[in-house]
């Protein structure tokens, strides 16, 4: 008996819409991730990008628990000498929530062209609205 392998081109995506007001950021981000590499379905492949598009909304009102909010860093750099930028959490949630909630479902994703192939299917917004209604997402419940 051999193991079912899906081809690239016979993938059937959908489109999931995450409502992420009052849901602590790594439930989000995480099964933001699960449904993004597909593992979801009974068809998951390892090595095919097989996953569904995710529309998280309302970023903005994402919660961290415990002391995140004053504790926890947010580090970039730009390469050049003296570049390195800390912001914390508070900060990321005032005035970069998008950033916030992308980098918590890329760092759960493949480090690899299969995982930013995966995370180009990822669409953050603030707010309740956003411009994908024409593909119909279904509500996808985060507990």
């Amino acid at each position: 008996m051999t193991s079912y392998m899906q081809k690239k081109e016979t993938v059937e995506r959908k489109w999931y819409v995450i409502d992420a007001a009052d849901i602590p950021l790594g439930r989000v981000a995480s099964k933001a991730a699960h449904i993004l590499r597909g593992k979801h379905k009974a068809t998951f492949t390892p090595h095919i990008d097989c996953g569904d598009y995710v529309i998280i909304v309302n970023a903005e009102k994402v919660k961290l628990t415990g002391n995140k909010l004053e504790n926890k860093k947010y580090y970039s750099h730009s390469q050049y000498p003296g570049g390195l930028r800390e912001r914390t959490a508070k900060e990321m949630v005032e005035k970069y929530p998008v950033e916030m909630v992308e980098k918590a479902v890329k760092g759960m994703l493949p480090k690899n062209r299969l995982g930013r192939a995966m995370y180009k299917k990822l669409f953050v917004y603030t707010g309740d609205a956003h411009p994908h209604m024409a593909q119909k997402p279904e509500v996808l419940e985060v507990k």
